[in-house]
C-alpha cells in the first residue's frame, strides 16, 4: 500500500494545489466618484449612467450594459460610463468588450487609475501579459495606493513564476486593501511554490481570518499539514474547506488521503466517492479518474481482514 499511497499523496499535494490557483484578476467595483460625473455637461448621459448603476445593484446586468452604452453614445467623453460598461462586460465574461470599454475610459480620462488597473486585469485574464503589465504599471504611477492594481500585478508576476516580485506586490495589496483575502491567499501560493511552508501557512491563515468561507485556502492549509504528517490538523482543514463550499471536490479528495493514511478505509470510501462524483459533475475527468483509482484502493483495503 505504501508505494501506491505515496503516488497519490504527491498528486494531492502538488497537482491539486495548482488546480486551485485560478483566481481571476481583481475588479474595482466602486461607482465613479462625483467629481468625475461632474465633468460631464450632458445630464441625459449621466441619467443613463445612473440608471445603469441602479440596474447593476439589483443584478440586471444586461439592462446596465444597455444603459451604459446609451450614456457613452450621448457623451463619448464620459469616462465613468465606459468604466462601468467594462465592469459589466467583465461580469458577463466578455473579456474583449470589457478591455475595449476600459481602454475607452482611459482615453476619455488619462488620469483614471482604476480604469488602467481594470484594463490590465482584463488583459491579464486574456493572457496578454506584456500589455497587462504596461497598464498596471501606469495605474500605479497614477495611484500608488491602489490595492487591487498591486494585486493584479502580483497575479501577473505569479503567472510569470516570479514569486519574489509577486510576493512584494501581494504585500502592497494587503497594505492598501486590508479586507481582501485574495492577496494573502496568492502570497501563500507563492510561498508554497518556494517550499516555504511556514510562511505559506501564515498567509493562508490570514486569508481565512479575513474570509472564513475560503475553501481553497483551507484546502492548502490541509495540504501543508498533510505533508508534515499532522493528520488530524489536515483533516480539520479539509473539513472546513468542505464546510465553506460543499461542492468543492478537492476538500473530499484531501480528506480521503488522510483517511487512507489513518487506515480508516470506510471513511475514505465515502469521501472519495463524493469527490469522484463532484469531479465528474464539474467536467474534470482527469481528477475523477484519480479519485476513482484511489477509491478502488480504499474499497479493496476496506474489505480485507485486518
Amino acid at each position: 500500500m505504501g508505494k501506491s499511497f505515496f503516488k497519490y499523496r504527491i498528486a494531492g499535494l502538488v497537482s491539486l494545489m495548482l488546480v486551485v490557483n485560478i483566481s481571476s484578476p481583481s475588479l474595482s467595483l466602486s461607482p465613479p466618484v462625483a467629481s468625475k460625473l461632474a465633468q460631464s455637461n450632458s445630464k441625459t448621459a449621466i441619467d443613463w449612467l445612473n440608471q445603469g448603476l441602479q440596474a447593476i445593484q439589483v443584478g440586471r446586468v444586461q439592462d446596465a450594459i444597455a444603459a451604459f452604452k446609451q450614456a457613452t453614445k450621448l457623451d463619448p467623453a464620459l469616462a465613468p460610463a465606459y468604466y462601468n460598461l467594462g465592469l459589466a462586460f467583465r461580469q458577463t465574461g466578455q473579456l474583449q468588450p470589457s478591455a475595449d470599454a476600459f481602454y475607452r475610459a482611459t482615453q476619455a480620462d488619462p488620469k483614471f487609475a482604476p480604469a488602467f488597473a481594470n484594463l490590465g486585469g482584463a488583459l491579464l485574464e486574456g493572457n496578454n501579459l506584456k500589455l497587462a503589465n504596461d497598464y498596471l504599471q501606469r495605474s500605479l504611477e497614477l495611484d500608488p495606493k491602489l490595492g487591487f492594481a498591486h494585486y493584479n500585478l502580483g497575479l501577473l508576476r505569479e503567472q510569470q513564476r516570479d514569486c519574489e516580485r509577486a510576493i512584494a506586490s501581494f504585500k502592497k495589496a494587503i497594505e492598501y486593501s486590508k479586507n481582501a483575502p485574495e492577496p494573502s491567499y496568492h502570497m501563500g501560493m507563492c510561498y508554497l511554490h518556494q517550499g516555504k511552508l511556514d510562511q505559506a501557512r501564515g498567509a493562508f491563515n490570514q486569508a481565512v481570518k479575513i474570509n472564513p468561507k475560503y475553501p481553497e485556502a483551507y484546502y492548502n492549509l490541509g495540504s501543508i499539514w498533510f505533508s508534515q504528517s499532522k493528520l488530524q490538523e489536515a483533516l480539520e482543514a479539509f473539513r472546513k474547506s468542505a464546510e465553506a463550499n460543499s461542492n468543492y471536490p478537492n476538500a473530499y479528495y484531501g480528506a480521503g488521503l488522510v483517511f487512507m493514511q489513518l487506515q480508516q478505509y470506510g471513511d475514505a470510501v465515502q469521501v472519495l466517492q463524493f469527490a469522484k462524483d463532484l469531479y465528474n459533475a464539474q467536467k474534470n475527468p482527469q481528477w475523477a479518474k484519480n479519485a476513482e483509482q484511489l477509491l478502488q484502493q480504499a474499497q479493496n483495503l476496506n474489505y480485507q481482514p485486518r
